[in-house]
């Protein structure tokens, strides 16, 4: 059985691959920098970043279960640039690991990208892991 990886263990991992994917600095890589905003990714390094993350962790991340972003292309879940209730609900329920409070008071389609923080990615792969081991 593989040990288990702590949460710093799994941070310092994390921080290597965007500071390779996204050629940022380590000092930029804290819990609450956020991944669009503050790091500069854009939807491209997402697919880059979910590589890096299987390989350095031996995890399969299945298409859009990181980043969702089939949800803001469906009507249903987007109306006027806003992400509606349902579609809320939806990103509820495919991002347990995201802190989806803040978002919640605007809901615009731009601001989904800072749903993803350092902390969010984290907590993702602590998820996977543990799922893993079980």
């Amino acid at each position: 059985m593989p040990q288990q990886q702590t949460q710093q263990q799994v941070f310092e991992k994390i921080q290597q691959v965007l500071i390779d994917a996204l050629s940022v600095d380590d000092d930029e890589i804290v819990p609450e920098a956020r991944l669009v905003s503050d790091l500069g990714a854009e939807s491209i390094d997402f697919l880059d970043i979910v590589f890096r993350l299987e390989k350095a962790f031996g995890i399969k991340i299945e298409q859009s279960e990181l980043f969702p972003d089939n949800i803001l292309n469906d009507a249903r879940y987007v109306s006027d640039g806003k992400v509606t209730d349902e579609g809320l609900e939806i990103l509820r329920q495919r991002l347990p690991h995201a802190d989806l409070s803040e978002f919640e008071k605007d809901r615009s389609v731009e601001a989904v990208g800072d749903l993803f923080t350092v902390d969010t990615v984290v907590r993702f792969v602590l998820s996977k892991l543990e799922s893993q081991a079980a």
